[in-house]
């Protein structure tokens, strides 16, 4: 018995050290993501020496009626500078079977949204997510987006090769 909790305890260490992940930070969403609910986060300052990798990361359920998802996520610099991208990225094959990880109805997406990306003035970056759903020939927004349950970021430091 002891033998079998002691791997799964090297098992689990060798997982986690093998992680480059620097940050990562969610937000539990109520049964629906308004259209107008912004998802804020604030990024701790960063070695400005490094790059990283960042990431939106979704959790929904078998309640998302869609196949992809439409994001607006703005990027604030500390001295004021304001990046704005509209972002799509598949959540389904097109037999509906979701994408993501995870086992059961909820399912995770690690999405990219930044690459390579250096954080070099001093302070602290913010994160607005917001969604941009749509349904076919539709101009208005879907205004109740069902079945997203979190939202959040992670940073990953690029190691070097």
């Amino acid at each position: 018995m002891y033998k079998i909790i002691a791997t799964f305890f090297v098992i689990v260490l060798f997982i986690s050290c093998d992680s480059n992940t620097v940050f990562s930070e969610s937000r539990s969403l109520s049964s629906v993501w308004n259209k107008n609910e912004t998802i804020n986060f604030s990024i701790p300052q960063l070695d400005s020496l490094k790059k990283y990798n960042v990431f939106v990361n979704i959790r929904n359920t078998n309640d998302y009626h869609f196949n992809n998802i439409f994001l607006i996520v703005s990027m604030d610099f500390p001295h004021g500078k304001t990046i704005t991208d509209t972002l799509e990225y598949k959540m389904a094959n097109p037999d509906g079977t979701w994408l993501g990880s995870g086992i059961g109805n909820v399912k995770e997406n690690k999405l990219w949204y930044k690459e390579k990306v250096s954080f070099l003035e001093n302070g602290n970056y913010k994160l607005r997510i917001n969604h941009a759903v749509r349904n076919n020939g539709n101009v208005e927004g879907v205004t109740n987006l069902e079945g997203i349950t979190d939202i959040g970021y992670s940073i990953e430091e690029i190691l070097q090769e």
